[in-house]
């Protein structure tokens, strides 16, 4: 009875649970082999992959914060042609029932379709999330990233879309005016669903050298900070579209997974909260039934289709 109540059926992804170690917090799944049996979680989102291998930005390249976390990791990855010949096989040997979402990242729309083309063909990759955090090289975007431009999103999702193999979900980054529109962009593009959100944009000064404690200078903020930002952004998403949204962005318990199935998610991305407690998603997946329970929750796929209808 357990699993039918927390089973979700997104495009691509029959899912046992909803929970899903969000990309960048969890490596390519090893790091967190020796932790417990990655089969017990819904899915795996893997570490963004570029065409080419990236080394990343200069260190330091983390700071901690109140409730949460900067990083300015800078896309570090073994590119392409080292995922599909070495990581994605020892996920799929170790874990051939394990659905896998596959981050992808680049810096054009011929980049992005390239390696969504690639990495789409691999046996276990049942989705790609769709990095549009990212700055473009083929256009004077005045330093805008491509998910801050609706006309660049919806061209980088168009492209991804008509290259990949499998259901393409889009990262929405939330330092925009207005997230609806860059989300409508991806929809009309073709996207299956959201994630959301990406971090925020922040930084730290050292008083000691008067400089910003990141090299890069500014970094991604993660963590329960967020958290309720995040879900304010889905549920403002959520009354505008159909797309099923994975939601993302401070969660480290379940009763924070089922606040995100308020907001309007239906599926949960676990991301900083791996760092300070590797067991969170076993954690969160174990004490969701008893957190549904006391509030009278009978099934996850019940309280998204209750939340649905609440928002038309």
């Amino acid at each position: 009875m357990t699993t039918n109540r927390l089973q979700v059926s997104l495009p691509g992804l029959d899912l046992k649970n909803p929970i899903i170690p969000a990309s960048g917090c969890f490596g390519f799944g090893q790091e967190y082999a020796k932790y417990y049996d990655l089969d017990l979680l819904g899915s795996i989102m893997i570490k963004a992959t570029t065409l080419e291998a990236r080394f990343g930005n200069p260190t330091p390249r983390v700071a901690e914060t109140p409730a949460g976390m900067l990083n300015a990791i800078g896309l570090q990855n073994p590119g392409l042609e080292v995922v599909l010949a070495e990581k994605l096989p020892w996920l799929e040997r170790e874990y051939p029932n394990l659905p896998i979402i596959a981050n992808v990242a680049g810096f054009s729309k011929q980049e992005y379709a390239a390696v969504s083309q690639g990495i789409s063909k691999a046996v276990n990759v049942k989705a790609i999330e769709l990095n549009i955090s990212c700055p473009n090289v083929d256009h004077c975007n005045h330093g805008l990233l491509i998910g801050q431009d609706p006309d660049l999103a919806y061209d980088v999702v168009k492209a991804t879309v008509e290259a990949s193999d499998v259901p393409v979900y889009v990262k929405l980054t939330p330092s925009v005016t207005d997230i609806v529109t860059v989300a409508k962009a991806a929809e009309d593009a073709g996207a299956s669903g959201l994630t959301m959100i990406n971090t925020l944009v922040g930084m730290r000064f050292d008083l000691k050298t008067r400089k910003p404690i990141l090299a890069n200078g500014t970094g991604g903020m993660s963590g329960p900070a967020v958290f309720p930002v995040a879900l304010k952004l889905i549920r403002q998403v959520a009354q505008t579209t159909d797309l099923p949204i994975i939601g993302m962005g401070g969660v480290d318990s379940a009763e924070a997974a089922l606040e995100m199935y308020l907001a309007g998610a239906s599926a949960i991305g676990v991301g900083t909260a791996n760092f300070t407690n590797p067991y969170a998603c076993p954690d969160i997946i174990e004490n969701l039934p008893k957190v549904m329970d006391k509030y009278g929750i009978s099934s996850l796929e019940n309280l998204r289709k209750e939340v649905k209808a609440s928002l038309r």
